[in-house]
């Protein structure tokens, strides 16, 4: 009789226990004193509230925000390159960038790895880079799962998911009611592609023009590899600044993260009935890499829009008075941005002015 063992079916624990061997210290980078240590524990521990100064946040009626999402087929671009620790990034970004559309403050996160066989090299590096999107972020990466499955996942394909929970105080909670007629639409400046439309993408660059991830791509100075694989920006901290800055007043009445779907279908999820966003084309010009992926692919500009963010990756609504202010924070916090239009009367929908 043969005496099966688990190794023999595609899972050694011992490579296993390896790669987890090499994850608590990128833990232990993200953690603030409201999280309590339990490594070795079977769940993550984390103080809503910590009687510090420093920490302490006194609530009066806290909401926890949670959001899921993982990153799609830009993993096949990580693969390709076997480059990995800027996937995690993209990771933390897609849910973080979520949780804080409803004014939350972003807690912690976890995060879930798929794999067809053990490889701790390449889950170091993963973590290594939801460490560094979680540090960016500023909430702690609470714990997470490795699951290798031989059976299911082609051998050196993974997937990955991530949860980020956060905090908001309910009378703080943006939820893009409070977006009247007169409100500014403000658009902030992406990093690229970010982490949406990367199925269109490989079939552009790979499949129709046969591009390989080393070539060059002289219009931008990059190889397609590095170009694609530019990490999603994360928002946590520049939207935090802006929210700390008028604690008493609320004056950002709703926040997109502009993800699938693009500028329209985003903004307009959080437009209350009775009012349109009116954006004006001209108001910035998306990044290079826009055009280069439309020309290479013969896009048409209405499919493009619709797929990508096109340099604008998240969208404030404000109160038009604050406009200049919050810009001027955004602007501090290095980031570029836009007054893309105004909000109108009139049937709940993103309108593109002439």
């Amino acid at each position: 009789m043969v005496k099966a063992t688990y190794k023999d079916a595609g899972v050694d624990l011992d490579v296993y226990q390896e790669s987890m061997s090499r994850l608590p210290r990128l833990l232990h980078r993200t953690y603030s004193p409201r999280v309590l240590k339990l490594d070795g524990g079977f769940a993550g521990l984390f103080k809503l509230d910590f009687k510090n100064p420093l920490f302490a946040r006194n609530y009066d009626d806290p909401v926890l925000v949670g959001c899921m999402d993982g990153v799609g087929t830009k993993l096949k671009i990580a693969r390709l390159i076997d480059r990995h620790d800027t996937i995690g990034i993209d990771l933390v970004a897609m849910s973080v960038n979520d949780a804080i559309c409803c004014g939350a403050e972003p807690l912690f996160f976890l995060d879930y790895i798929a794999m067809a066989t053990d490889e701790p090299d390449v889950v170091e590096q993963i973590v290594q880079g939801i460490s560094d999107g979680c540090v960016e972020a500023d909430c702690a990466l609470l714990g997470g799962e490795t699951a290798v499955m031989p059976d299911h996942y082609a051998p050196g394909d993974y997937d990955l998911g991530g949860t980020c929970v956060g905090v908001v105080e309910q009378k703080k909670l943006i939820d893009g009611s409070a977006i009247d007629v007169g409100d500014t639409v403000i658009g902030v400046a992406s990093s690229g592609l970010h982490s949406n439309g990367f199925s269109l993408v490989r079939q552009v660059v790979f499949d129709h023009n046969g591009l390989g991830v080393h070539d060059e791509v002289p219009e931008l100075d990059q190889t397609v590899g590095d170009l694609l694989l530019t990490p999603t920006r994360i928002y946590a901290r520049p939207v935090r600044r802006i929210l700390d800055h008028y604690r008493v007043k609320n004056v950002v009445h709703g926040i997109a993260h502009i993800t699938g779907g693009g500028l329209c279908e985003n903004l307009e999820r959080i437009l209350p009935e009775g009012v349109q966003a009116r954006i004006d084309r001209d108001a910035w010009t998306p990044p290079a890499v826009f055009e280069w992926l439309q020309d290479l692919g013969g896009i048409e500009p209405d499919e493009m829009d619709r797929v990508f963010n096109m340099g604008v990756g998240l969208v404030l609504v404000t109160s038009s008075y604050f406009a200049d202010t919050i810009r001027r924070i955004l602007s501090d916090a290095g980031l570029d941005s836009w007054e893309l239009g105004e909000i109108t009367a009139g049937p709940k929908q993103v309108v593109w002015n002439a």
